[in-house]
């Protein structure tokens, strides 16, 4: 059952309802395919066929046109009309015969506040309409696309649409325009028309004879003669022409053509020669134009045809250079032009800025003027509601003195009270209706206050007012959903911000943890080494001491030997005894100065020793007070980076903050643009109502005391709802006035903490570039004392084996026969010593000798040590 027809009942009327008709109405349960089967499917099997077609979707705001157009792009029962048009012309494309050839190219683009943006393209935002040769618009510069499938098509109108603009409440803000181009033609076709094409050309190319034309006048008989010559030429071409037709049509129609029924083109040329010959007798023309007659001998006609000959070849030359120059300046031309429509367009698209830069001006001077006119209106509503409550007091005068027309005038005063009635209803239906949207707005409103902790909104007492508090409550939920989404985007970058920090507190602690137990180390290593060696200066004393009593003992035991035994073999020499004493003292005297000197160069060989230990000492202190210092040096670089970091981290914040704030104004101009739109508009309905009044009042006359009553009471309630109207005007104009001058501010507020970003984000950068170039600098300081030391060490032991020379209390033992195993301690320091300085960066030190070192003593004093370390191996000798 078709629906045609629809009728608009009126409640709060008793006439009978108005019929409309359309050409087919749809209900609410008719599927997508029904509506597309009864509107769209014919313009699409015409668009087949080679015609325009254009589909135009109209309504309100939430009507359903998207839905209607495209609904469920994937979906096969719900998807629209342009999915399913697409499916149409895929499907008749593939039902058609493989020798056609079919491009199908699609753009898609909208119209948004006066601009052509193009969805396919977003860096194409102001494109310009323009004609083509045909005078049929077109969009310059739109972007196309030439697809394959519908597969395609759907992914180009989901790309699109993800481009779109689309308001706050989720509804599409602009018109959009899906334009599907489709080219075919058949390729037999074409691949005939290219053959007949060439056959022609060569056909002609063959008749065409090169020929002398003599300037000369010719009478109006020999131009008759010359026509009629002319005239049978191009009817045996005709005849030549539809033989040629009828003999391809029946190739065409696989018919085979017999070789006598075939065109014979030498039979033509006779043909065509004798109808020249006819022609040439009948008219008797004369042999020469020049007027000379006579026979020619064969030489001669030889020679005068070779010479036509060669006029003809260079006729031929000069024709094909003609062409070539003729090419050359169509060529040119069409340079020419194509950069004329250039220049033209460009122009054009000047012109059409320009146009739109002062259509935007004029657009901003007329809406400063409208709010000027709205101000002067509001003033001379005023002045003319003065008059009209004076022409009105007037009346009320003449209504007393004409009571004779009472009976005529209470039919009116009827009507007026059903009117009067009638607005009251509509009154009470728009204040019901504007309080349960403020109800559930301040809803809303109360669920977000409990959401974000803030329970301060209550639900108002009283009705009046309502449009203010409307508009006031809207401000404040906006307001209130950009608090929250700060606060929630704010909560987020806390929580990221506390674990990186966490992150960096566990690597600093560890960091520390590390410094504290190698300095522990070193402060053992110190105190022990310094305890080894007063043990060792102590044990050198006593050492000292009783190799200096051994060798008086000993050189004593040995003097009373000798004198023993020369008391023995000469004891009858007595006069010489006092020689060999003296020899004998001598000679004590001697050892005791040769113990002297080899004491006295130990002693210096000790206090070198001192010497260096204590400036190793000094080295290492110094070592330690630079490691200190750098180490404080690194936590203050460590700490401003941090404190760097978190003030970088709250303009972050503030940043965000502005630039919520910025959305939100700008929110908050579009709703404040709305309300002046929605309070003109009650302007002109007020203006218009209070005109009609004034009108009905100034024709009733009426006299009635009742009339007058209801008139100010209708007087009353314009007064109000005026006074209303002005107040939510003017508060409008305020807070746009203020936002407007805030804007300047927060953009100004907003490039300095962008500059102090970049500054603070320069600064540390510098900060850690200077913590990396110090940090360097240490490890090389570092790396330069230890091979200072390394070198010291190296140059003062040599690269040759070296006899160390023993102390005196292993020189005894090695006198008595015995070996040093182990070494004495004051050598097992000095080896410890230079070992820990050697192997310094390769393995921490301990103080006892390391368990890959071998020790071993020689009789002659030389100890060898083999080391051997990450894969190296070094021969050291003492």
């Amino acid at each position: 059952m078709e629906h045609l027809t629809v009728a608009l009942n009126n409640k709060s009327s008793s006439k009978s309802s108005k019929p409309y008709i359309f050409d087919r109405v749809f209900q609410s349960n008719t599927s997508q395919e029904q509506v597309y089967n009864d509107c769209a499917k014919k313009i699409v099997k015409d668009v087949l066929e080679g015609y325009n077609g254009t589909i135009f979707a109209y309504g309100q705001t939430s009507s359903g046109k998207t839905h209607t157009m495209e609904g469920k792009l994937h979906d096969p029962d719900g998807m629209g009309i342009i999915p399913r048009i697409v499916q149409d012309i895929f499907n008749y494309i593939y039902s058609m015969d493989e020798n056609l050839e079919f491009h199908i190219k699609v753009s898609y683009f909208e119209i948004y506040l006066d601009k052509i943006r193009d969805l396919l393209d977003v860096s194409k935002t102001n494109l310009s309409v323009h004609e083509d040769k045909n005078r049929v618009p077109y969009v310059k510069g739109c972007t196309e696309r030439f697809v394959c499938s519908p597969e395609e098509v759907m992914d180009t109108i989901d790309e699109g649409k993800s481009n779109r603009h689309v308001a706050v409440t989720s509804n599409t803000e602009s018109f959009n325009v899906f334009f599907v181009n489709v080219v075919n033609w058949s390729l037999i076709g074409k691949r005939n028309l290219n053959l007949l094409q060439r056959f022609f050309f060569l056909c002609r190319a063959k008749t065409i004879k090169n020929t002398v034309c003599v300037n000369v006048e010719l009478t109006a008989e020999q131009w008759k003669k010359k026509y009629e010559k002319e005239k049978e030429k191009n009817k045996t071409l005709r005849n030549t022409i539809q033989w040629l037709e009828n003999e391809l049509n029946r190739w065409r129609n696989g018919e085979t053509v017999p070789v006598d029924e075939q065109f014979d083109k030498e039979k033509a040329n006779l043909e065509a020669f004798a109808v020249d010959k006819d022609i040439s007798v009948i008219n008797d023309k004369p042999a020469t134009t020049m007027g000379v007659t006579g026979n020619f001998t064969d030489a001669e006609r030889r020679k005068c045809e070779e010479e036509i000959a060669k006029l003809y070849k260079q006729l031929d030359d000069k024709d094909e250079e003609i062409n070539q120059q003729s090419q050359l300046v169509e060529k040119l031309k069409t340079q020419m032009l194509d950069q004329e429509e250039l220049l033209a367009s460009t122009r054009r698209d000047q012109d059409n800025l320009q146009a739109e830069l002062n259509r935007l001006q004029a657009e901003n001077d007329a809406s400063k003027e409208e709010v000027k006119e709205v101000l002067q209106a509001l003033e001379e509503l005023a002045v003319n509601y003065d008059q009209k409550s004076q022409e009105v007091e007037d009346k009320a005068k003449e209504y007393e003195l004409l009571s004779d027309e009472l009976n005529q005038k209470s039919v009116t005063l009827a009507s007026i009270d059903a009117e009067l009635q009638k607005l009251k209803e509509m009154t009470n239906h728009q204040k019901k209706r504007a309080t349960e949207m403020m109800a559930s707005l301040l809803k809303d409103l109360a669920e977000i206050g409990i959401a974000v902790g803030n329970n301060d909104v209550k639900q108002p007492e009283g009705t009046g007012m309502i449009d203010e508090e409307f508009t006031v409550a809207r401000l404040y939920i906006s307001k209130m959903k950009s608090e929250v989404k700060t606060m929630v985007k704010r909560c987020k970058q806390l929580e990221g911000t506390q674990a990186e920090s966490n992150k960096k507190m566990e690597e600093n602690e560890k960091e520390l943890a590390a410094c504290q137990l190698r300095i522990s180390q070193h402060e053992a290593k110190i105190k022990s080494l310094t305890e080894y060696l007063q043990n060792v200066e102590q044990k050198k004393r006593q050492l000292e001491e009783s190799v200096d009593s051994l060798n008086e003992e000993l050189v004593q035991l040995r003097a009373q030997e000798k004198v023993h035994e020369m008391e023995k073999e000469h004891l009858n020499k007595v006069q010489t005894a006092n020689e060999v004493k003296q020899a004998v003292e001598q000679q004590i005297q001697s050892h005791r100065e040769t113990h002297q000197k080899q004491i006295s160069s130990l002693r210096d060989e000790v206090d070198a020793k001192e010497k260096l230990i204590t400036e190793l000492q000094d080295q290492n202190q110094k070592m330690m007070l630079e490691q200190e210092r750098l180490r404080v040096e690194h936590e203050k670089l460590k700490a401003t980076d941090q404190e760097k970091s978190r003030k970088l981290h709250e303009l972050t914040v503030m940043q965000d903050r502005r630039e919520q704030a910025r959305q939100d104004l700008k929110g908050l101009e579009e709703t404040v643009a709305k309300e002046l739109q929605t309070l003109h508009n009650l302007r002109k309905l007020f203006v218009q109502d209070l005109a009609t009044r004034v009108k009905k009042s100034a024709e009733i006359d009426s006299d009635d005391t009742g009339g007058s009553a209801a008139q100010k009471q209708k007087i009353s309630f314009l007064e109000n709802n005026l006074e209303q109207l002005t107040k939510v005007h003017k508060q409008l104009v305020r807070d746009n006035a203020d936002l407007r001058c805030e804007l300047p501010k927060l953009e100004k507020r907003l490039r300095a903490t962008a500059e102090r970003v970049k500054a603070l984000e320069s600064a540390l950068k510098e900060a850690k570039e200077n913590a990396s170039r110090d940090r360097k600098r240490y490890q090389q300081e570092v790396d330069r004392i230890k091979e200072a030391v390394r070198s010291k060490n190296m140059a003062r032991r040599g690269h040759s084996a070296q006899i160390v020379r023993l102390c005196v209390f292993c020189y005894v033992l090695y006198q008595m026969g015995h070996f040093c195993d182990p070494l004495c301690k004051l050598g097992k320091f000095y080896l410890e010593f230079y070992l820990s300085y050697c192997m310094m960066g390769r393995q921490e030190y301990s103080p006892g000798l390391p368990s890959h070192l071998l020790l071993s003593c020689q009789p002659l004093g030389a100890r060898r040590v083999r080391e051997t370390c990450g894969g190296c191996c070094f021969v050291l000798f003492f």
